[in-house]
């Protein structure tokens, strides 16, 4: 046993010797020589974000009521205002913001080179994005469908009357394959029409390039609230369901967590009728635990993030909660109902997880 031992170290004792007369071990004291420098840890995107000063957000430039690029320079919609929101919980201030405007096709690459910070862009979570792409969603903050337009005096009711029309689409959008998919399955023969953006989609139709337009039940609301109900129709199918998720890189966990615990903090505050209004009031007279520790009074939740302990109740005092979000941007100005995107407790899908 004791030979076989031996025989073993001696193979392994030369090699080692090999290997540190060629510089290959630790360099010895007094020889000049410079150990290996250890490899450097990468710096946290919320460290990047703290150090320059603000969040880049990819966003739209061209979809009214979501994220639109007003002729002024600003931007204004729901989605603009959810980045706001994230602006708070990091900086205290909802305007520590630049918004890089993205195409459908451009948003996953800007996302993934480090371009932008955080993607809020009406974008669908479905498996392959999650899963191929590098990226981590949140919950959905928008629970929509895909859904058509056509003109009021065209007779097509349903989509099978669309056999052989021309249809608009966002190129490099769930709603082109979702499109390819129902009119393949149903055997409707169609022309697919695509471009870059939902303005050139609409222009199409109002201009008579194509017969219909496809695209999320939300921007056909917009759409017919601006253009007339009178002139165009859509129709009452829903082809798809379309959940709608902010993304980040993956690779770095509290970025992630920053940004989905910010979204749960809209939620709780309209589940728990806590509004930028009354929120000082609920405050002090707080003696639900949950509701303290929210409101960062106790559990010092901020820390755990790297943020403010104040932070959830600043973006509910600052940004309001997701209902009042959602109202001054979609429901009163558009007159887009909430359907699905309610709390829980009102019949919705938005389940704010706990704050403990």
């Amino acid at each position: 046993m004791k030979k076989r031992i031996l025989l073993v170290l001696i193979p392994v004792l030369t090699i080692m010797a090999v290997v540190i007369s060629c510089g290959g071990g630790s360099a010895q004291a007094g020889t000049g020589e410079t150990a290996a420098a250890s490899p450097q840890i990468p710096e946290s995107t919320l460290q990047t974000i703290k150090n320059r000063g603000y969040i880049i957000a990819g966003v739209n430039a061209t979809n009214q009521g979501f994220a639109f690029l007003e002729s002024d320079g600003s931007y204004n919609g729901f989605e603009i205002e959810l980045a706001k929101a994230l602006s708070v919980a990091v900086f205290g201030s909802p305007d520590k913001l630049e918004f890089r405007p993205l195409t459908s096709a451009e948003r996953f690459v800007a996302l993934q080179s480090g371009e932008i910070d955080v993607l809020i862009r009406t974008a669908t979570i479905n498996i392959t994005r999650d899963t191929q792409l590098g990226l981590d969603f949140t919950t959905p903050y928008f629970y929509d469908g895909q859904t058509f337009i056509v003109r009021a005096d065209t007779g097509v009711n349903q989509l099978e009357d669309l056999k052989g029309s021309s249809i608009a689409v966002i190129t490099g959008s769930t709603t082109e394959t979702n499109l390819a998919a129902v009119m393949a399955s149903r055997g409707i023969n169609y022309q697919p029409v695509t471009y870059k953006d939902f303005e050139e989609v609409k222009n199409a139709l109002i201009s008579g390039r194509v017969d219909a337009i496809s695209a999320d039940k939300s921007a056909a609301v917009v759409f017919l609230e601006q253009y007339g109900s009178g002139e165009y129709k859509g129709l009452e199918e829903t082809v798809s369901k379309e959940p709608l998720g902010m993304a980040v890189r993956q690779g770095d966990s509290n970025w992630k967590d920053i940004v989905q615990w910010t979204l749960f903090a809209l939620f709780f505050g309209d589940e728990h009728g806590i509004t930028s209004a009354n929120i000082d009031q609920v405050k002090s007279a707080a003696t639900n635990p949950e509701i303290k520790k929210f409101m960062g009074d106790g559990l010092e939740h901020g820390a755990m993030l790297g943020l403010a302990n104040d932070w959830a109740y600043q973006v509910i005092k600052q940004a309001g909660n997701y209902g009042e979000i959602f109202d001054r941007t979609l429901g009163i100005p558009m007159h887009v109902t909430r359907g699905f995107n309610k709390p829980w407790n009102q019949g919705g899908l938005f389940y704010a997880n706990p704050f403990n």
